[in-house]
């Protein structure tokens, strides 16, 4: 009997210095890659969970910060001529921020493990894939694509200035228009927003 109450006690003592632990501290923006690259190349992201935020640079880099919680996340960018590869990884489940600038002009292919992620006004095909969470692309100007083709296959889509919105199971949107690049969107499970 007193050696199962120890076990209690002792449970009890790490279920209590767990909860008390305090959360991460919060980081003030870092940059964790910079390079200069060329307007109109292709950038491939393969970003592990979080809240991202892709928006166009003021000057031709790739440029990645890091903010929030974190934790043991890296970054590693890597440019050649026209293309580029970005690989953020290790970052930790909560609170977890990254702002990456690109060029305006560029071809960007996003792979998101889950979290939150908008893209801002950048010109060019984009090519988006993410497992879960809620997904905002701006599109300025919606005759600059010629091929628009969204998926979710659990929650909503709202296509904006492409016209239609959706939700349950697999809403899906296929639009063609005038212009020369193609959009391409997969959401496992979330909210899918197209703005102006």
């Amino acid at each position: 009997m007193k050696s199962s109450s120890t076990v209690v006690l002792l449970a009890a003592i790490a279920l209590a210095s767990c909860s008390s632990t305090p959360p991460a501290p919060e980081q003030p923006p870092t940059v964790k890659a910079d390079k200069p690259f060329v307007a109109a190349g292709s950038i491939e992201m393969q970003l592990d969970g979080g809240d991202y935020a892709i928006r166009a640079s003021t000057d031709e880099h790739v440029r990645i910060t890091f903010a929030g919680n974190t934790g043991n996340a890296t970054a590693d960018l890597t440019a050649t001529g026209t293309h580029a590869n970005l690989t953020v990884k290790d970052t930790p489940h909560n609170n977890f921020r990254s702002t990456i600038e690109v060029p305006a002009t560029a071809d960007i292919t996003i792979h998101l493990t889950g979290g939150n992620l908008e893209i801002g006004a950048i010109t060019g095909n984009k090519d988006i894939d993410s497992k879960a969470g809620n997904v905002t692309i701006s599109v300025p100007n919606a005759n600059d694509y010629g091929t628009v083709d969204a998926a979710v296959k659990v929650g909503n889509l709202d296509a904006g200035p492409f016209g239609k919105s959706d939700s349950g199971l697999a809403p899906q949107l296929k639009w063609s228009g005038p212009g020369k690049y193609k959009l391409t969107a997969n959401l496992g499970a979330g909210n899918l927003e197209m703005k102006h």
